[in-house]
């Protein structure tokens, strides 16, 4: 069954809308990812969970937007900087949309740390304007509490596109990962001074755009990430978005 709604006819969208008031948002970035990983990783991920939840649920995957709030690493030549405000009014547009057209449940899985506040100012926004029933998964942060093959490793499994990231596009979009240019960057020690500081600045990553391993990543390691995260995801909105 097609879940996806650019894909639906517009007599498809009503009447599953109808069936299911339930909608899913992607969001995610389009930027550096270090050398082995492709720039559109967070959307990628974003969308392709998105997709798993909603066979699982009968829910429909919104339109989504290609870039994010990537200023953190707007030092690097490949990667695409969307202005907060731009993306706010993106999906401020978008929900309208989706609220008029009958939505009740919106749930946004979202792939970029950048985009998490303006999703969460929104959230809370239509919540109360609309009486609408929202939750936020922010993607690479939830997998930290929900992927026990990782347990073991430390936190620097899950820094940028090191090994939990690496892993879960290995199992996604084995195609697109390119494991011979894998390696391990290490966050440098820093003061409290350079500390404070480090969240305004740009350039953080070193030369490599990442954090952490990858070359420890797996296919494996991302299948068990995958189905974890996601059983857990579809569990919540069967208990708590009902129609």
């Amino acid at each position: 069954m097609i879940h996806t709604i650019n894909k639906l006819s517009g007599k498809e969208y009503l009447k599953r809308i109808e069936e299911n008031p339930t909608v899913i948002i992607p969001t995610g970035a389009c930027e550096i990812y270090g050398p082995h990983l492709p720039m559109g990783s967070d959307l990628l991920c974003a969308k392709a969970i998105a997709e798993l939840v909603a066979e699982k649920t009968g829910a429909l995957v919104a339109p989504t937007i290609e870039m994010g709030e990537s200023s953190s690493l707007g030092s690097y030549p490949c990667t695409f900087v969307c202005p907060r405000n731009v993306l706010e009014s993106y999906l401020q547009a978008l929900m309208d949309i989706l609220v008029k057209q009958g939505f009740k449940h919106f749930v946004f899985i979202t792939g970029h740390a950048g985009n998490v506040d303006t999703v969460t100012y929104l959230s809370k926004r239509y919540v109360k304007e609309y009486g609408i029933t929202a939750c936020q998964i922010d993607w690479w942060r939830f997998t930290q509490g929900h992927c026990s093959v990782l347990d073991h490793t430390g936190p620097m499994a899950h820094g940028h596109a090191a090994e939990c990231g690496t892993s879960v596009m290995l199992y996604l979009y084995p195609e697109l990962v390119h494991m011979n240019e894998a390696c391990k960057t290490e966050l440098p020690s820093m003061g409290y001074r350079d500390i404070i500081q480090y969240g305004f600045v740009t350039g953080g990553f070193g030369n490599t755009g990442m954090l952490g391993d990858a070359t420890c990543a797996t296919a494996e390691k991302g299948k068990a990430i995958v189905e974890e995260c996601v059983d857990y995801i579809v569990s919540y909105i069967k208990e708590n978005m009902k129609k």
